[in-house]
């Protein structure tokens, strides 16, 4: 058998932007009313920064944070989108006589130019478990190429949240599923459960977790100053956690979020939150689950390590090294992907 040929970097991107033509993940997007918003209300409130100044939209999607920017009194806006869509911004910017304030850029950020430098950053560049998809690497690049030295960045600064959680009925759900087949049909599927475990334990999980799931409290694993972090930094994202369970319960993994802050001058900082315990966003939360749960009691220490990588695959993915303790228990190291082209 031939190995399998890996994809060069600008075919990995060409897959990415494609799957940003399509309306389905700008509905999503825009219909997340946390999301727009939190976005829109920090871009209005930034008015004094943003006022009669040059902005910078990356990846500009259909063009909504760029018509914020020029509700907050932009003199110039440069919409910087790779993906088709971008055909369609230019009728939102149309629709709402902002074309002589807007111009959309087709093409990625590293390889377009603009005429000028910029006074202000936009962008919405997170992704699930904040760093998949990379695409805070084109904020990073666009900052040190455009951004004037006393520029603003919005959001100016991003937080990674790691809790242990429960939730025995996932296993219940989907591994004890492929055994209760055989009364329903009459075929015995055990045999799947080698393969579905290593689907969902090999693979970081986008679900919807609540704050009742949490049975100890949050660690802030990671956070980063969009003005300063650099590409290199972000090959290694590691941090540590070392919390005490509520009480007696089955831990079954970990629970990941992400806050992004808009820091304004002379004014009240504007937060958008991912967390279990606020409203649901279209992020939901990404879970690292264990092999097995665990039974723990008050008090309970669960400690350990978390690192993210991009992939190896792909550099948009991500690799998530997890190295934890429960208890007196021996030291757990799981490994855990996240990508768009494995099972899950």
């Amino acid at each position: 058998m031939e190995p399998p040929v890996k994809r060069k970097r600008h075919d990995d991107d060409g897959f990415y932007f494609k799957s940003y033509s399509g309306v389905s993940i700008h509905e999503d997007m825009i219909r997340d009313s946390v999301r727009t918003n939190t976005y829109r209300l920090a871009i209005l409130r930034s008015c004094e920064q943003i006022a009669g100044k040059v902005v910078a939209d990356i990846g500009a999607g259909t063009g909504i944070l760029s018509c914020f920017c020029v509700q907050a009194g932009a003199k110039k806006v440069y919409a910087i989108e790779a993906s088709a869509i971008a055909e369609q911004a230019k009728k939102v910017v149309k629709s709402n006589k902002m074309d002589g304030k807007i111009q959309i850029v087709r093409g990625k950020v590293e390889e377009v130019e603009l005429p000028e430098k910029v006074d202000v950053i936009v962008s919405e560049w997170m992704g699930h478990f904040l760093l998949y998809e990379s695409m805070l690497n084109s904020v990073i690049y666009a900052r040190d190429k455009w951004l004037k030295e006393d520029g603003v960045i919005l959001p100016s600064q991003a937080s990674l949240y790691m809790a242990p959680i429960t939730n025995e009925d996932m296993y219940k759900e989907r591994i004890d599923f492929w055994s209760d087949l055989k009364g329903k049909y009459g075929l015995d599927m055990e045999c799947m459960i080698p393969y579905a475990k290593k689907c969902i334990f090999g693979s970081v999980q986008i679900e919807e977790v609540f704050g009742s799931d949490l049975i100890a409290h949050e660690t802030k694993v990671a956070t980063i100053d969009i003005s300063k972090v650099t590409v290199q930094e972000l090959q290694s994202v590691k941090g540590s956690f070392d919390v005490r369970c509520f009480g007696a319960s089955k831990f079954c993994g970990f629970v990941t979020w992400f806050t992004v802050t808009f820091d304004i001058p002379r004014k009240e900082s504007v937060l958008l939150s991912t967390s279990p315990s606020k409203h649901s966003t279209h992020w939901r939360q990404s879970v690292l689950y264990s092999h097995d749960p665990i039974t723990v009691e008050q008090d309970t220490v669960i400690k350990g390590t978390i690192t993210l990588t991009p992939g190896t695959k792909n550099s948009r993915y991500l690799d998530v090294a997890l190295k934890y303790t429960v208890g007196e228990l021996s030291e757990v190291e799981d490994h855990y992907t996240m990508s768009d082209d494995g099972p899950s």
